[in-house]
């Protein structure tokens, strides 16, 4: 008996003990599964269990299921064992300096971000925001597409955004952008947006392809005005707390892993902007090229408003613009 009984004991560790090795992350974001960015989290998961050996495990919820990304920043922030994808404008209130990072017309391309991910002007960000609210970046290389307008009247200028409530992310950089481009910006959660609109709340929004296709608007508003006024970056943000917790070489590789999906995610998103765009033409939507030159002039004050113009300089130094 008392053999059995040391057996079952040791079968009992040998079972318990994997499970308390785990690290467990959770990974929220407001897309759907069916965004590259889903995509390019599934593969972070999948490559950081098989390195860790499943020592650790990645759990993603999609559709905002642990809530809005402002309040999973706020878990983080406390040190829970969570990340989310997350735009520039939600760290702003943390560290101003990642606001700029959703201010319009900034890059002109990917390869710019990626570059500027590299210097050490965006490095002393990121060391900063550890030390103001206790969050660490994992890397900041999501690109979700350009944001355009949408509506179901036609936009050709500013002025004919003139009265019309647009959501937008509560952010001041996006608030005041959408403000600059002649609408009326309402803040709300992305997963309020197709009632909203349904219900007249709103009278449009303005988001990425991807998103728009994700979330059926294409039901709800007629026109994608192709403004291409913010070009959509994003980063995965977990706790400094949790993350300094973790073996050196499991931090190594999540980070590695996180910013490798984001290329990843980053390049299946550039591919699959033109289909996106045929699928919402196919749903009904009229999809609408314009001169963006007055949307350009129109949100060029936005960087004095926001104390952001000496900063921009910074950035343009740094990517080698003028």
């Amino acid at each position: 008996m008392r053999s059995i009984a040391a057996l079952s004991v040791a079968l009992l560790a040998a079972i318990a003990l994997p499970v308390a090795a785990q690290t467990v992350l959770n990974v929220n974001t407001a897309l759907t599964t069916d965004d590259p960015m889903y995509a390019g989290l599934e593969r972070m998961k999948a490559n950081v269990e098989k390195r860790s050996a499943g020592k650790l495990q990645i759990r993603l919820f999609p559709g905002s299921q642990l809530g809005k990304d402002e309040d999973v920043l706020e878990q983080a922030r406390a040190g829970a064992n969570v990340a989310v994808l997350v735009d520039g404008g939600r760290l702003a209130p943390f560290v101003k300096e990642f606001g700029i990072l959703g201010a319009p017309y900034l890059f002109d391309d990917y390869g710019q971000l990626l570059k500027l991910e590299e210097t050490p002007l965006f490095k002393g960000w990121v060391e900063k925001l550890r030390n103001a609210s206790n969050h660490q970046v994992l890397s900041f290389n999501w690109f979700q597409g350009h944001r355009h307008m949408l509506t179901n009247v036609p936009v050709k200028t500013p002025a004919d955004l003139k009265g019309v409530r647009v959501r937008t992310p509560g952010a001041p950089v996006w608030l005041e952008t959408v403000r600059a481009m002649g609408a009326t910006p309402t803040g709300m959660p992305w997963s309020e947006v197709y009632s909203a609109l349904q219900t007249k709340v709103i009278d449009g929004a303005e988001a990425q392809h991807p998103a728009v296709y994700g979330a059926k608007l294409y039901e709800v508003v007629k026109y994608v005005t192709k403004t291409e006024h913010i070009f959509l970056i994003t980063g995965l943000v977990t706790s400094r707390g949790w993350f300094d917790k973790l073996p050196a070489d499991q931090q190594q590789m999540l980070r590695e892993e996180s910013f490798a999906a984001g290329k990843f995610a980053s390049e299946k998103t550039i591919e699959s902007l033109a289909d996106y765009e045929k699928k919402l033409r196919e749903r009904g939507m009229q999809v609408v090229e314009i001169d963006k030159t007055p949307f350009r002039t129109s949100t060029a004050g936005v960087y004095q408003t926001l104390g952001y113009t000496e900063l921009r300089g910074q950035v343009n130094q740094a990517l080698g613009k003028k």
